[in-house]
């Protein structure tokens, strides 16, 4: 057979005999030229890219004639992290917990950065799914060796952006699996576990809605950490060994939870009373009226925001606006004092920063 002529026998080729996808004979022919063969590698990437359709947050960007350009060319360069620290620390978790990066040395994005690189993330992955639905839509339903190619290229490209984001917030994980109070709980698999929700956050975090990705991931990497302790508990009550108090506690994870939240409803009051996050006179007095921070008498219950608001004379809208910012300004404080993480001004300003946002763990407030 010609060599300008498609090898039948080509790597992809034997993927279609025996996981029925194949490459598409006719857009594969190229006169006076031939195709580079796919390594294994690829053949096993490719295999999982025509399982399924590839998932991405959309973003209406995606469908400018000149995303491509905009999102690429134009962003500005990203500073890429050192991840060399982190090995060293996986190998002695159990026998020493220092090693951590020092402050200075880690790389902290502003949520400006943190958008360049997931939009160009979630772009990689947009363009896979489009060359798929060129393949669902062609007559033969194979893809072309063009279109193979540029699936590779779009996978690459969207693996090496996942893997930059994961290792700029690894610190995190090791700083919130050192502050999670399981001493059941092996600290390598909180550790394990917490890594992969930071990568499962970074699939499914939105830089649309405006607020910082540490604030995603630390919730998402909490139910990790809380799904490991039901876990742990729930296989020791299949398989116990000698009697021991500690494990015939079938409330594990609701004390552990109840622990944490206690904590950080105490750091919280001290955040209010020592003013540590700034608040204004106003901005204080609301939290204090709206959540009874000023008395330890639980029986007098937290004022409505119309009563707050006829003590200091503005309307209740106006009330709930001041009650935002100055929750705000202690969610910050709190993930730097509590979790670990550095202390950044609040990205599109106050209100909360989006539905998907960590609020300070205070007592309910009356209702409005």
């Amino acid at each position: 057979m010609s060599t300008s002529r498609f090898n039948a026998n080509s790597p992809l080729d034997r993927l279609a005999r025996r996981k029925g996808v194949a490459v598409s004979r006719t857009a594969a022919r190229e006169r006076g030229r031939t195709r580079r063969t796919f390594s294994n590698e690829e053949e096993r990437i490719l295999r999982e890219l025509l399982s399924g359709e590839q998932d991405f947050i959309d973003n209406e960007l995606f469908r400018d004639e000149a995303a491509h350009r905009r999102i690429y060319d134009e962003a500005p360069a990203i500073r890429k992290p050192d991840a060399s620290w982190y090995h060293p620390v996986m190998d002695d978790l159990n026998t020493s917990r220092k090693g951590l990066p020092k402050a200075s040395e880690q790389v902290i994005l502003t949520g400006a950065e943190e958008r360049v690189l997931f939009l160009q993330y979630n772009f990689a992955r947009f363009r896979i799914r489009e060359v798929q639905k060129a393949i669902e839509l062609s007559p033969e339903r194979r893809p072309s060796h063009d279109q193979a190619e540029e699936m590779l290229r779009w996978y690459r490209v969207a693996d090496q952006l996942r893997e930059q984001i994961a290792e700029t917030n690894l610190a995190l994980v090791l700083a919130m699996a050192k502050r999670t109070r399981m001493s059941e709980v092996d600290f390598a698999d909180l550790v394990s576990e917490g890594n992969m929700a930071l990568l499962r956050a970074v699939d499914k975090f939105d830089c649309a809605r405006g607020f910082k990705f540490s604030t995603y991931a630390c919730r998402a990497i909490l139910k990790a950490f809380s799904r490991q302790g039901m876990k742990l508990s729930k296989y020791r009550q299949r398989f116990p060994t000698d009697f021991d108090p500690k494990l015939e506690r079938s409330d594990f994870l609701d004390t552990k939870r109840a622990e944490f939240e206690q904590d950080a409803a105490a750091e919280v009051k001290r955040i209010v009373s020592e003013n540590h996050c700034e608040l204004s006179d106003i901005e204080k007095t609301v939290i204090e009226h709206r959540f009874r921070l000023d008395t330890p008498d639980e029986r007098r219950r937290p004022l409505t925001l119309e009563e707050v608001g006829q003590i200091i004379g503005v309307t209740k809208e106006r009330v709930r606006q001041i009650q935002n910012k100055a929750l705000e300004k202690i969610r910050l404080e709190l993930e730097h004092s509590f979790l670990g993480t550095p202390r950044l001004e609040a990205e599109g300003g106050g209100g909360g920063g989006g539905v998907e946002s960590v609020e300070p763990a205070l007592p309910s407030p009356a209702l409005n």
